[in-house]
C-alpha cells in the first residue's frame, strides 16, 4: 500500500497534537512509516486547528466527531461560559436556577440534568463529579476562561475506547492555549450590572512559556431578587513544548457565589401573584469553590506516542433551593440545602504506535485511566432562609474507579479502514450513612466495553461511517446501598452501581461543495435502565429501559474568505421501552433542536455575528398530555478592530423573545392551597433583551 506523502505529515501533525493532549484518540490516524522516523519529528509543524472547516476527511472514525478552533468562536456572543458546549452540534444549555449553578444540557434526545451522560475535560482534567450533592455527574462549566480556550474537541456516542463514563450521549474535551502572543486587557460593561474583567498574558521562562490568567465577573440579572453573582477565575500554566517531548504544568482556582431565581409555577404567574422574573424563595442561591493542579508529560519517538496524566483537585459547594414551595412543610416551607466537599486524584497513561503487520498497516493504542473521590461531605437537609432545620441525609463517600482501553486501527485498503476498541472499567464504592446507618455499604462492578468503527473513502470528497459500540454511566454510590428511603423510611430500591448502553450510528461526511462541510448522521442509543438517586429528595426514583434514536444534519459553509455560515438541525426521539405506548415519552427530552448562524470578518476591522437557537417538542408528562411549547432565541454580536484595540458590541435575545429557557412538570403548593398540592408547569423565562459593550486590547 502506498501512502501519500502530504498523508504522512499530516499524520504526524496529529500525532504531535495527540502527543500535547490537543487532540484525543477521536481522530483516527493515517498511517506512514519512514526508515528513521523519530529525525522527522523536528521538521514537522502542529496542525493549526481552525474550525469545523478542517479537512477531517480521514481523520476521524465517525460523522459526529470533529474539533473546533478558537477562530471560529472567537466573534460568536456568549452570554454565560456553559454556552461554549453548543459549538457541539445539536447541543442545548439553558438555565433554571442562577448563573452561578451548572447549567442544563440536551443531546440526542437527553435530558443530560447537569452531566449525567455527557462528560467534559480541560487539559485533562475531568469536570464531571459522581455522587454529587446535586446530581449525579454534576458538570459546572463556570471555571472556563472562553478566551483561553484553544481547541474544543467532541464526539458523539459510545464508539471510543479513551472515554468511559458520563460518555453515552457524546463527551466533549477542552484544551487550552500554551502561549499568548500578545497579553490581553479586557473590559466589558452590560445591563443589570453586569461587570466582566480579564487579563491574561505570558512570557518565556527558561526552556517554557509561563501563561497567566484572572477573570472576574458581576452581575444582578434581569430579575426582580438581584443575583449578587460575584465569579472569580484565575489559571497558571508552564508548558515546555519541544515539537515531540514536553510538559505542562497547570493551576486552576474558581470561585462563585450567587443568588437564585428559580423556576416558578406557572398558576402563579396567571394569577397575577408572581411576575415572571420573579422568585417565591428569595434565600435560594449558592457557592462554590474549586481548586485543581495537574501535569502533562508527552514524548514522541521512533517507538510511538506516549502521555501521562496527573490531576488534583478540591472542590466544595453549598446549594440552596426550594422547589415545592409549602408542599412538604407547610410552616417552614419545601427549601433544601444540598453540600458537597471533595478531594480528587487520578491520572493516565497511554501509549500509541504505528506497525506494519502482514503487509498492513496498524496503529495501536492502549491506556490506564485511575480516578479516586474522597468526599467526606455529601449531604441534604431541609433548612429555612439557609439555616439547616433537620439532615435527610448525610455521607462520607470513598470511590475508585479503573478503567483499561485498547484501540487498533488497520487501513485494509485506502479507502477501508477499521477501528476495534475495547474498555473495561472496575468500581469500587464505600458509603457511610451519618443519619441512617443501614444505607451504609460498599458496592463493586464491573464494565466491559466493545467498540467498532468502520470508514469507507473518500470518494469524491465524500467518506461514510459505521459506527457501534457499548458504554456506561456510573450511578451515585448512595444509592447502591441503600435500604431506607430518608424521607419515608419505607424500603428503597437500589440503583445499578454501573449502567450499560449500546449504540449504533451510520455516517456520511462531504466536502464535495468547495467551502462547504456537511455530516449527516443516523442514530440508536438503548439504556439498560433510567433508575437513578436523585440526590434533591435522596431516594431513589423508579423508570425503567429506555431507548433514544435520531438524525443529525450539520452544515459549514465559507462561501468566501470573510463570511461563515453554519446551520445544525437535530430531530430525536426518546421513549421507555417496556412502558405502555400511550405513557413511554422520556420527560424533558428534547425532540427537534436547531442552530445556526452567520459570521462576518470584513476587511478594515469590522466583524459582526447573529445566531438563533431553536428547541421544540419537549414532553414533559409521560403521556405526551404537557408539552413546554418551543424556544427561539436571536443573539447579535457586532464589533470594531484597530491594531491591537477591539470594541464589541453584543445583544442577548435580539428580539425579546418572552419564551421559556427551561420547563418542568410536577407537584407544588403555594401557601394557602390544598395540602396535597397542585399539579403544575413550572418555568424559567429566557433572560431578556440585554446589551453587553467589550473593549479589549493587546499589548
Amino acid at each position: 500500500m502506498t501512502i501519500n506523502p502530504l498523508d504522512q505529515k499530516l499524520q504526524h501533525s496529529i500525532m504531535l497534537l495527540l502527543g500535547t493532549g490537543l487532540v484525543s484518540g477521536a481522530l483516527s490516524p493515517v498511517f506512514a512509516h519512514t526508515e528513521h522516523e523519530a529525525d522527522s519529528y523536528s521538521d514537522l509543524g502542529v496542525l493549526e486547528v481552525t474550525g469545523r472547516a478542517a479537512d477531517l476527511l480521514g481523520q476521524t472514525d465517525s460523522a459526529s466527531t470533529g474539533f473546533i478552533g478558537q477562530p471560529e468562536f472567537e466573534f460568536r456572543p456568549l452570554s454565560r461560559p456553559g454556552e461554549l458546549v453548543e459549538v457541539v452540534p445539536g447541543m442545548m444549555a439553558t438555565q433554571h436556577s442562577g448563573n452561578g449553578k451548572a447549567n442544563q444540557y440536551f443531546l440526542r434526545g437527553f435530558n443530560l440534568d447537569h452531566g449525567t451522560d455527557f462528560s467534559a475535560m480541560v487539559d485533562g482534567v475531568p469536570l464531571n463529579m459522581p455522587t454529587h450533592g446535586h446530581g449525579q455527574g454534576y458538570l459546572d462549566l463556570n471555571s472556563i476562561i472562553p478566551e483561553l480556550v484553544d481547541v474544543v474537541e467532541f464526539g458523539k456516542g459510545p464508539y471510543h475506547a479513551e472515554v468511559g463514563d458520563f460518555s453515552s450521549a457524546g463527551h466533549v474535551r477542552f484544551h487550552t492555549k500554551h502561549r499568548l502572543d500578545k497579553a490581553l486587557l479586557k473590559f466589558g460593561y452590560g445591563e443589570y450590572e453586569y461587570y466582566r474583567g480579564v487579563v491574561a498574558n505570558s512570557h518565556q521562562i527558561g526552556d517554557g512559556d509561563l501563561l497567566y490568567a484572572g477573570e472576574v465577573n458581576f452581575n444582578n440579572g434581569p430579575w426582580i431578587k438581584d443575583e449578587k453573582l460575584n465569579k472569580f477565575n484565575g489559571m497558571l500554566r508552564y508548558t515546555v513544548d519541544e515539537g515531540y517531548t514536553g510538559y505542562a504544568l497547570i493551576f486552576n482556582t474558581y470561585h462563585n457565589n450567587w443568588d437564585s431565581t428559580e423556576q416558578i409555577p406557572q398558576r402563579a404567574v396567571n394569577s397575577g401573584l408572581l411576575n415572571e422574573r420573579a422568585t417565591l424563595d428569595d434565600t435560594a442561591g449558592g457557592d462554590m469553590q474549586r481548586y485543581s493542579f495537574s501535569a502533562n508529560w508527552w514524548r514522541d519517538s521512533e517507538y510511538g506516542s506516549t502521555e501521562i496524566n496527573a490531576f488534583a483537585v478540591y472542590s466544595d459547594f453549598n446549594l440552596f433551593s426550594n422547589f415545592t414551595y409549602f408542599l412538604d412543610d407547610p410552616v417552614n416551607g419545601d427549601q433544601i440545602t444540598q453540600r458537597d466537599r471533595r478531594y480528587i486524584f487520578g491520572g493516565e497513561v497511554k501509549h500509541s504506535r504505528n506497525d506494519e503487520w502482514f503487509g498492513l498497516d496498524w496503529f495501536n493504542t492502549v491506556g490506564v485511566q485511575a480516578r479516586h473521590d474522597y468526599i467526606p461531605l455529601v449531604g441534604l437537609y431541609k433548612s429555612r432562609s439557609r439555616e439547616i432545620l433537620s439532615t435527610v441525609t448525610e455521607h462520607d463517600v470513598s470511590q475508585t474507579s479503573v478503567g483499561v482501553f485498547l484501540e487498533n486501527t488497520i487501513q485494509w485498503h485506502d479507502k477501508f479502514k477499521s477501528i476495534i476498541g475495547l474498555r473495561g472499567d472496575f468500581y469500587h464504592y464505600d458509603v457511610d450513612s451519618h443519619n441512617i446507618a443501614v444505607n451504609s455499604g460498599s458496592a463493586d462492578d464491573a464494565q466491559f466495553s466493545p467498540k467498532i468503527s468502520l470508514v469507507f473513502g473518500p470518494w469524491f470528497d465524500t467518506e461514510f461511517y459505521a459506527n457501534a459500540g457499548y458504554g456506561f454511566h456510573s450511578n451515585d454510590a448512595r444509592g447502591t446501598t441503600i435500604q431506607v428511603d430518608p424521607a419515608t423510611l419505607a424500603s428503597a430500591s437500589q440503583v445499578d452501581p454501573l449502567v450499560a448502553s449500546k449504540g449504533a450510528e451510520f455516517g456520511i461526511r462531504s466536502q464535495a461543495i468547495p467551502g462547504l462541510v456537511s455530516t449527516l448522521s443516523v442514530w440508536w442509543l438503548e439504556l439498560d435502565s433510567e433508575l437513578v438517586f436523585i440526590g434533591d429528595a435522596g431516594g431513589t426514583e423508579e423508570s425503567g429501559k429506555s431507548q433514544r434514536y435520531g438524525i443529525e444534519l450539520t452544515n459549514y459553509y465559507k462561501p468566501v474568505e470573510w463570511l461563515t455560515l453554519d446551520f445544525d438541525v437535530a430531530l430525536s426521539e426518546a421513549e421507555f421501552s417496556d412502558a405502555p405506548a400511550n405513557a413511554n415519552e422520556v420527560t424533558n427530552s428534547v425532540g427537534l433542536t436547531i442552530a445556526g448562524g452567520a459570521t462576518v470578518d470584513l476587511p478594515y476591522g469590522l466583524f459582526g455575528s447573529m445566531r438563533v437557537r431553536h428547541f421544540d417538542d419537549v414532553p414533559l408528562t409521560e403521556d405526551n398530555s404537557v408539552k413546554a411549547g418551543s424556544t427561539t432565541v436571536v443573539n447579535l454580536g457586532t464589533g470594531y478592530r484597530y491594531h491591537d484595540y477591539k470594541v464589541e458590541l453584543n445583544v442577548f435575545n435580539l428580539f425579546d423573545s418572552g419564551d421559556r429557557d427551561i420547563a418542568y412538570h410536577y407537584t407544588s403548593r403555594l401557601s394557602g392551597e390544598a395540602v396535597a398540592g397542585v399539579d403544575d408547569v413550572h418555568f424559567h423565562p429566557v433572560e431578556p433583551r440585554s446589551i453587553r459593550v467589550q473593549v479589549s486590547l493587546e499589548f
